[in-house]
């Protein structure tokens, strides 16, 4: 059970991805992209400040090779043309429900009071949400298009990017990606921590979970300045899945070791990776919004902080 998104009830239907209709083809990829050179880095939360539990330590230096990334993460509008094209249902429509934040629920019966998650009270079960429909039944896209996609499973992740003829970004690809070319910084842009006056990206405001400064959900994906490699909103917004399966890492922190060469993630378990935090992300409680902030869920989990960002192989000749 994770504060920053709800497991999926173990009790619930199967679901696969070996079962999925992902078109057969290739489609339309809608979303810009950049190339991210070759490099060497240092992966890991250099001011030792996460949950020891998420394996943010230690800091080890990792060799990347050069590959291809998505400026922004997958909007609406761009997984509406899978759908459109694939006829793609997913897990969050076929289990029937997906989780929503609590107070931004629309169910369109004010008799109905969706299931509160246990343990996480701030999430609700809520029948009928999905990606088309992010805050419930009774809830649209209209005006959205150009926000992230959100109830997106890992599975469905991966069917989206089988049809787009690309693939999700290995944990160090991602990190190395959202670092944009600093050194151990803790967000994309520098050290210092988002304030009222400079927000720098779309976290929770005011007091957690009840009373919000503003509006609690997805901002457009261009929102805010890019970092210096011309991503946008690396950190809050919505978590991002990549890759990798999760678990802790264990590296050596001899600083004569020789980098550890594009790394994906553990051989064996189910959770994988989730990268960058999201707009339900407070320093009262979480603050998973860091660059080298880790978090994981099962494969077919979803909910309306949970979207992904796609990247490719550079061909090398």
């Amino acid at each position: 059970m994770s504060c920053c998104h709800p497991d999926r009830d173990p009790g619930g239907p199967p679901v696969g991805s070996a079962d999925r209709d992902t078109g057969g083809g290739m489609g339309t990829h809608r979303i810009d992209s950049v190339r991210i050179p070759a490099g060497r880095f240092r992966m890991g939360d250099a001011f030792d400040e996460g949950y020891r539990t998420d394996g943010e330590v230690p800091v080890h230096e990792v060799m990347v090779s050069g590959f291809d990334i998505d400026v922004t993460t997958v909007t609406n509008a761009a997984f509406a043309a899978f759908v459109a094209d694939t006829g793609y249902v997913t897990d969050a429509e076929r289990f029937g429900s997906s989780a929503v934040f609590a107070s931004a629920v629309r169910s369109g019966d004010p008799d109905v009071r969706p299931a509160r998650v246990p343990g996480v009270p701030w999430w609700a079960d809520v029948p009928g949400a999905r990606w088309d429909r992010p805050f419930g039944p009774a809830s649209t896209l209209d005006g959205l298009g150009d926000h992230p996609v959100v109830h997106v499973s890992h599975h469905d992740a991966q069917a989206y990017c089988v049809w787009a003829g690309r693939r999700l970004p290995t944990e160090a690809e991602w990190e190395y990606a959202a670092r944009g070319g600093l050194d151990g910084a803790r967000f994309p842009w520098g050290d210092e921590y988002p304030s009222a006056g400079d927000m720098r990206c779309n976290i929770f405001r005011g007091t957690f979970p009840d009373a919000p400064d503003d509006v609690v959900g997805t901002m457009p994906a261009r929102s805010f300045a890019p970092n210096g490699y011309g991503l946008y909103q690396a950190v809050g917004n919505v978590w991002e899945w990549c890759a990798d399966r999760f678990g802790v890492r264990t590296y050596r922190t001899d600083p004569t070791a020789a980098p550890v060469a594009d790394p994906t993630g553990a051989r064996r378990g189910s959770a994988r990776v989730l990268r960058g935090g999201s707009y339900l992300c407070h320093d009262s409680y979480c603050r998973r919004y860091r660059v080298a902030a880790r978090s994981h869920n099962g494969p077919d989990a979803s909910a309306g902080n949970i979207g992904f960002r796609t990247a490719a192989t550079v061909s090398v000749t």
